[in-house]
């Protein structure tokens, strides 16, 4: 998967570069081995909000597979705890997805099988 990281008021480090694609990294078993178009963006960055005081970090990811566009957005008040929070709501909206593509998988099967079961009571 390509991934493309972004900063926003902050520099981006060989550290914190690297602790962003250990957990890119993860995302790798959601995505379809031969899905070569896979992209990630992240966006890393401070951000202040109304009356609150110091710094607010913000992560974002943007992942782009084959025919699905997913986005997470988190804000916390530690840059590495948005980040891990990011992938986890990354991986909650890619398990999801799963889940519905199974679910509708099942379900065309079911019907599938009414049809065939049906037909054989038209044959007697």
């Amino acid at each position: 998967m390509r991934l493309n990281i972004k900063t926003t008021n902050i520099e981006l480090t060989d550290a914190l570069s690297n602790y962003i694609n250990k957990r890119i990294s993860k995302l790798d078993k959601f995505v379809r081995k031969d899905d070569t178009s896979a992209f990630a963006s992240v966006e890393i960055g401070t951000t202040t909000k109304g009356q609150h005081t110091g710094d607010i970090f913000r992560a974002e990811i943007n992942l782009h597979t084959a025919g699905n566009q997913m986005r997470a957005v988190v804000e916390e008040s530690d840059l590495y705890a948005a980040i891990n929070e990011m992938q986890n709501e990354i991986i909650r909206i890619l398990n999801k997805n799963k889940g519905k593509r199974v679910h509708l998988l099942r379900r065309g099967g079911q019907r599938i099988k009414e049809m065939i079961r049906g037909w054989g009571k038209f044959g007697k």
